[in-house]
């Protein structure tokens, strides 16, 4: 019987063993940014859960592009290798309306424990309003803070 319990305690006990995860913030007087995800660390460190938040306080930049919220459909790329943890994250505005996206580039580098740091870059695009065909280009970048178990 006790043999059997250790059983059950070291299989429940794996997947715990066998994933972590990330996190970054970054928060300053325009972007507002926070994204986390559940790693694997099985072939290829798949991803799981990853979702995120972009806020914009730039007027400038149309209002529905302002607040995005992030799934895991949106993760165009994504690397972490002990060293770097390197993520693009991708959203376009939804049909209907003009073609417009956000863009969030997060490039961080491994420091003390778990924690990494680096940059962030926002490229908003947006063909809204414009009358000249060729859309509306914004960019902001900033510190970016990670944390990665």
């Amino acid at each position: 019987m006790r043999a059997i319990l250790t059983g059950l305690a070291m299989v429940a006990a794996s997947p715990a063993a066998a994933s972590g995860g990330f996190s970054c913030e970054a928060a300053d007087a325009v972007v507002k940014l926070g994204i986390e995800s559940g790693v694997t660390r099985g072939m290829g460190s798949p991803v799981f859960n990853f979702r995120g938040e972009i806020g914009i306080s730039d007027k400038s930049v149309a209002e529905d592009l302002r607040q995005v919220s992030f799934e895991g459909a949106h993760l165009a790329q994504y690397w972490l290798d002990g060293e770097d943890l390197r993520l693009v994250v991708y959203r376009e505005r939804g049909e209907g309306a003009p073609h417009g996206y956000v863009e969030v580039t997060v490039r961080t580098k491994a420091g003390e424990e778990a924690e990494y740091s680096g940059q962030y870059a926002v490229t908003v695009f947006d063909m809204g309003g414009e009358t000249s065909g060729e859309g509306k280009t914004s960019n902001f970048s900033g510190t970016v803070a990670c944390q990665v178990e």
